[in-house]
């Protein structure tokens, strides 16, 4: 199994869930990645996240953002709320502008590649086993346990290291991919 959990959040703020109907509490959510954090503690959570709902002021937003801090999810999802007709949210008054929700994306956005810079980085000078699934170029890629995306360089005298678990020394970090070396 991989250690990899995707719980859909939408919103870091009681008012702002309660308004989208949501039947759980940001305390709810925290206790729940709390568990999953102290079962595996190489996991990787990973959420969905609206900006812009209707109503959501700025201090409402700011919780949102200064909840998403404290979980420190490893990817954040950021969708701006868009009108769908017949729905009640599309009738809710204090729409909010496309600037407005442009301006709250990219900060979560922002906040969602440092946390993901941060968490790869850690794995640098580590040892992990990953299970390769494809070759890509010079490359040959896989995944570890919790759904790291790593790849080592090929070299013309090794085996193909497709649908083999191998252990690997973790060297760099390129954009959201791990980069390393085949240990022997």
């Amino acid at each position: 199994m991989c250690h990899h959990f995707h719980l859909s959040l939408q919103s870091g703020c009681n008012d702002t869930l309660k308004r989208m109907n949501r039947r759980y509490t940001t305390e709810e959510f925290e206790e729940i990645v709390n568990r999953i954090r102290n079962i595996y503690d190489d996991s990787i959570l990973t959420t969905d996240i609206i900006v812009g709902f209707p109503g959501e002021t700025e201090e409402e937003f700011l919780k949102t953002y200064d909840f998403l801090k404290k979980i420190k999810f490893y990817k954040m999802h950021v969708f701006k709320y868009s009108i769908r007709k017949g729905t009640k949210a599309a009738e809710m008054k204090n729409q909010i502008t496309p600037e407005k929700k442009e301006e709250r994306s990219n900060k979560l956005i922002e906040l969602s590649e440092k946390n993901e810079k941060e968490y790869l980085e850690q794995y640098l000078e580590k040892n992990i086993d990953v299970l390769f699934e494809e070759n890509e170029g010079n490359y040959c890629k896989g995944h570890t346990a919790n759904y790291l995306s790593v790849k080592v360089k090929k070299s013309n005298s090794e085996d193909n290291q497709c649908g083999k678990i191998l252990p690997v020394k973790i060297k760099s970090v390129d954009k959201l991919e791990l980069i390393g070396d085949l240990i022997y």
